[in-house]
């Protein structure tokens, strides 16, 4: 997984144990569990979040990269990052129902009270009807399918 943008390492929090097999039932009551109880106050955002990278990317724009492998993120708080670079490696840590990147832009660094920023991409893949379809400067749905396209860039 690489920086969506340049900025700086705000978090960088990697030593949760990503989940086991996925089960249906559980995971389902554990989503559940987290979305109606989770009291950021109380609670430790990294249950939910798991092994995650915050970064301030200018202004008053942050991202949020979370559900990331235990063990994979390279880079540290403090740290400068440019588009581009490595940070870590896409897990099943934290309220995750399989492997996969949960990322989202935000208008502060606190994950669980930030406001969600729209966000658009340059160059991304979508699946459609079985295939990958290219797409550019487009924003995703909440129920797409996407994937880097690097053959785009």
């Amino acid at each position: 997984m690489y920086a969506p943008c340049e900025g700086i390492v705000l978090r960088a929090e990697g030593g949760f144990e990503e989940r086991p097999r996925t089960h249906f039932l559980s995971d389902l009551v554990n989503a559940y569990k987290n979305a109606h109880y989770f009291d950021p106050e109380q609670d430790d955002v990294q249950l939910v979040a798991g092994n995650h990278i915050i970064l301030q990317c200018g202004g008053n724009v942050y991202a949020a990269l979370v559900h990331l492998q235990k063990g994979s993120i390279h880079v540290t708080p403090g740290q400068e990052i440019k588009k581009g670079d490595l940070l870590g490696r896409v897990g099943h840590s934290g309220n995750s129902f399989a492997p996969h990147l949960h990322f989202q832009l935000m208008d502060s660094s606190g994950i669980s009270s930030a406001n969600g920023l729209p966000c658009a991409f340059e160059k991304y893949e979508v699946c459609r009807n079985g295939g990958w379809k290219p797409v550019y400067n487009g924003i995703p749905t909440d129920k797409d399918r996407i994937r880097s396209a690097p053959e785009l860039l």
